[in-house]
């Protein structure tokens, strides 16, 4: 690790504190956004599950929704599952919300069932070391229901996608935040969050 990083959590609505359970033990600072001011000086950007209707509304009432647009251009941003939500591109139920759109991909929203279906099982990942198990939870959560050919798909359920990344946005259908295993925080903040520091500073 080259140094520290300041990774910032959304922390509006949603699970964010779980977010900060995984970055400090990997050697890293965080610290919470809730404004469009509170993403200066931080080097990359964790928006947690929650409730995606809700978290767009307070992301549009003070312009967080169009900086989070525009800090995209240098840094990278993690989203899980309703974080996933926001950074699609469109939500076949819902087209007519708005969206992020910095991840090119269609999401089926609570398309695993309600939070009386949430469930744990083995899913695969390929991170920096090749292919590997990794137990994914799934709390109401999304389905990826087609991603573009510009992204790449990291993680899957049995034949399904749950993890993607396009560029510098890392977005994920699970909550790695709940299994317990440090695999992806240590990925999204050591592959993508570092590499992108070293370019911007």
């Amino acid at each position: 690790m080259n140094r520290p990083l300041t990774v910032g959590l959304l922390a509006i609505q949603g699970d964010f504190d779980l977010h900060r359970r995984a970055v400090e033990p990997l050697g890293h600072r965080s610290m919470p956004v809730r404004t469009a001011s509170d993403l200066n000086g931080i080097d990359a950007l964790i928006m947690p599950g929650g409730e995606s209707t809700t978290m767009r509304k307070l992301m549009l009432l003070d312009g967080l929704f169009d900086a989070i647009l525009e800090f995209a251009r240098s840094y990278p941003i993690m989203g899980t599952c309703a974080g996933l939500i926001l950074l699609g591109r469109r939500i076949v139920d819902a087209p007519d919300e708005p969206t992020l759109k910095l991840i090119d991909c269609d999401v089926d929203r609570n398309a695993y069932g309600s939070q009386y279906h949430s469930f744990r099982q083995t899913g695969h990942v390929h991170l920096e070391n090749g292919a590997r198990p990794l137990e994914m939870v799934f709390i109401r959560a999304p389905r990826l229901v087609r991603v573009g050919d510009g992204v790449q798909i990291l993680g899957w359920l049995e034949d399904e996608p749950t993890m993607v990344r396009q560029g510098n946005i890392l977005a994920m259908t699970f909550h790695p935040e709940l299994a317990g295993d440090p695999s992806v925080h240590r990925f999204f903040l050591t592959e993508m969050a570092e590499r992108a520091s070293q370019t911007v500073h």
